[in-house]
């Protein structure tokens, strides 16, 4: 599924609609260029759970926990990593799709080392625009497409 945004307010809801649908255990795998809109997007996802204040771009912290939307949301940034031996000694490996749902910038980084069930949502610039392509791995994740 492919989807054309105009501008960052749109890019934002479109995150929101995937966050009103996110579950415990679920994981959503954001990559593209920088300065694309996946922080935007995860902003989005963090809206549509109910998450209050505000959420900023994890890159230098690795992950930020809100625990006061519906379910607990874990924000991370794997661009500073070198090597996906950092994303088990940072607790990624038993944490990701176990604790609360986990929505992961720059995950294309290493992209075999994030559970199998999955929703990966690419964010490519398209002009004054965002291209956002959606591929879910199960019909869990699937649940999680915004409607076209």
């Amino acid at each position: 599924m492919r989807i054309v945004t105009p501008d960052a307010d749109a890019l934002h809801s479109l995150g929101r609609a995937v966050g009103e649908r996110l579950f415990h255990g679920a994981v959503v795998l954001l990559d593209g260029p920088l300065g694309a809109g996946k922080t935007t997007f995860a902003q989005g996802v963090a809206a549509g759970l109910g998450v209050r204040g505000v959420v900023p771009s994890p890159t230098y912290a690795l992950v930020h926990e809100y625990d006061d939307g519906r379910i607990p949301l874990r924000h991370a940034d794997v661009y500073r990593m070198e090597h996906p031996d950092e994303l088990v000694s940072a607790g990624f490996a038993e944490r990701v799709g176990v604790d609360g749902a986990w929505v992961v910038e720059w995950a294309g980084r290493f992209p075999n080392r994030w559970p199998p069930g999955h929703l990966a949502v690419t964010v490519e610039i398209c002009g004054e625009g965002r291209e956002v392509a959606f591929r879910a791995t199960n019909s869990a994740h699937a649940g999680l497409l915004p409607p076209p």
